[in-house]
């Protein structure tokens, strides 16, 4: 069961950064703002409607909740904004991978100091090096992206 979860998370990712491409590209077309009002309208209709069919019934709801859990959408804003301005001008891979870099390092941090009711889970030596080796990667990465720009200009 934990494998079939890893791979819908997999996937999830998967989804995630071709949502980032396709609205990077629409949003250097139509304008970022524009691009995010779309992204923002178009998963309202679709929790709505996904929540008034299939959502099970809870004992809190957005008026009772803790407000600083409601802060969450906040992010969701920044996250959208951010991607759409850098996916044109970073491209796909260093765009994903600095995103995935961000969320390492938040996570890793949650997970250290068990922020927002989450089980601590220390930062060892295995988890400090995933960060390193994923810094590596992200050099390389954009490294790769501007050597094939400069190509581009050279052709």
């Amino acid at each position: 069961m934990i494998y079939m979860m890893l791979l819908i998370v997999v996937f999830g990712g998967a989804v995630l950064c071709a949502q980032s491409s396709i609205n990077g590209r629409l949003g250097s077309e139509v304008g970022i703002l524009e691009s995010a009002w779309l992204t923002f309208v178009m998963g309202t209709m679709v929790s709505f409607l996904i929540g008034f069919f299939f959502e099970p019934h809870y004992s809190l709801n957005l008026f009772t909740a803790p407000r600083w859990q409601l802060t969450g959408a906040f992010f969701g804003v920044a996250y959208m904004l951010i991607v759409v301005f850098a996916m044109p001008r970073l491209g796909a891979a260093a765009t994903t991978v600095a995103v995935i870099s961000g969320q390492l390092l938040m996570s890793l941090l949650i997970d250290n100091f068990g922020w927002f009711n989450n089980a601590v889970i220390p930062l060892d030596r295995s988890r400090f090096a995933a960060v390193i080796l994923l810094a590596i990667a992200l050099f390389f990465i954009y490294k790769s992206n501007v050597t094939a720009k400069t190509q581009q200009k050279l052709n």
